[in-house]
Order: structure tokens, then C-alpha cells, then sequence
């Protein structure tokens, strides 16, 4: 595993945490806050980090040859 991999994947990991409880706590105080604006944080936690393995990908391939 390379090290922009690694990288990534601790990125990742912290990232998908913090929109999770920012999903769960929009979630949690429903009463306040419509529940459909929990949407937009679980797109992110999951767009944000494909996003930057797709350009780490893609400087691999640029910078490989």
C-alpha cells in the first residue's frame, strides 16, 4: 500500500466519522431540525472521500510516467 494510500484512508476514516455524528445529531434533534437535512452531510461523508482517492489515483497514473 502506498503512502498517499495510507493517507487516505486515516483522511477517510475521520472524515466519515464526523459526517456520521453530524448525520446522527440532525437525526437525534428531528424536532428542531428536519430530518432531510441529514442528507446532504451522509452525500459528503461519502462523495468527499471517493473525490480524493479519485485524484490520488489519478496523480499516481500522471506522475508514474
Amino acid at each position: 500500500m502506498k503512502l498517499w494510500q495510507k493517507l487516505w484512508l486515516l483522511f477517510s476514516a475521520i472524515w466519515v466519522v464526523v459526517a456520521s455524528l453530524n448525520v446522527v445529531s440532525i437525526l437525534a434533534f428531528g424536532d428542531e431540525i428536519a430530518p432531510e437535512k441529514a442528507l446532504w452531510p451522509a452525500f459528503f461523508g461519502l462523495a468527499v472521500p471517493a473525490a480524493a482517492y479519485a485524484l490520488g489515483w489519478l496523480w499516481q497514473e500522471l506522475t508514474a510516467k
